[in-house]
């Protein structure tokens, strides 16, 4: 499989945000989203719904049997081996991609939304803090949190791309989506402090992501409508407007290193998600 900068290429906002990282951690956790994109990829393809199970079955094989003529999976070994991670995460990041290989997707619970968020991306989110150095229990668990946010804000983003696709994670009204993005702002407050634990060289990073990756969904809220949102097309961050959330995110930075906020008493959102998975057993 040829190397690929997926990152630059899918993902903007994170590949701006990476640009703060040091060289060779950037490179690792490029390799990461690497893996979860060419997993990603075969879901969204257009086409038959055997012809990507097929795919899918293949790739989670060879990653299974560690395939190391696949460049891809044989990076994502190398992180799981350097930095500890569970196969248990690897595997739920798994079964949710799988989730979405169907003729049509239908969530009908914020049971349902919080646990395919947290497999599609609180697993990922939980993956680039052990790849950050990040070895406290309530900061791993925020880190899920900041990316169950994303996600959220992902699934607000896209809600009319993804109908388009027979995929229906929240319904297509102005007050869902709304109320999604409010969720998703719990899960990004729950996150914040936590990121002080994050080693001093990488976390400027993640406080850019996680700014850039909000202003997304304060942009949907000042849409007011359906029909504005519809109008807007794709909604995203410009180059002026990450400027913007960089250097406000100084300010956060400065405000963590003020702050004696114990992230030991944030309440997480989890109970519904511990219902099915046990994040303790992930951690």
């Amino acid at each position: 499989m040829p190397n690929k900068n997926y990152l630059s290429i899918y993902a903007k906002s994170f590949n701006w945000a990476g640009f703060f990282l040091p060289k060779k951690t950037y490179q690792k956790c490029s390799a990461l989203y690497d893996f979860c994109r060419v997993i990603d990829n075969i879901a969204d393809e257009n086409e038959e719904i055997e012809v990507k199970e097929k795919k899918f079955n293949k790739f989670v094989d060879n990653f299974n049997q560690k395939n190391f003529n696949d460049n891809i999976i044989k990076n994502m070994w190398g992180l799981i081996e350097e930095f500890n991670i569970s196969l248990k995460i690897v595997n739920d990041l798994l079964d949710g991609i799988k989730s979405d290989i169907r003729e049509k997707v239908k969530l009908n619970s914020k049971k349902e939304l919080l646990i395919y968020s947290y497999r599609v991306a609180g697993t990922v989110g939980l993956m680039m803090a052990k790849i950050l150095k990040v070895s406290k229990k309530s900061s791993l668990m925020s880190a899920i949190d900041l990316g169950i946010a994303m996600q959220l804000t992902n699934i607000s983003r896209d809600v009319i791309e993804d109908s388009k696709v027979n995929r229906s994670y929240i319904n297509e009204n102005f007050e869902e989506i709304s109320s999604t993005i409010n969720l998703a702002d719990t899960f990004y407050e729950n996150s914040f402090y936590s990121i002080k634990d994050i080693p001093m060289s990488f976390r400027f990073s993640i406080l850019v992501a996680r700014r850039v990756y909000r202003k997304i969904g304060y942009k949907i809220i000042n849409k007011k409508t359906l029909e504005n949102y519809k109008n807007s097309g794709k909604i995203y961050v410009s180059s002026i407007e990450k400027g913007l959330e960089t250097f406000l995110s100084i300010f956060d930075l400065i405000k963590l290193s003020v702050t004696y906020k114990n992230d030991d008493q944030i309440q997480h959102d989890h109970f519904l998600i511990n219902e099915e998975i046990n994040l303790d057993e992930r951690i």
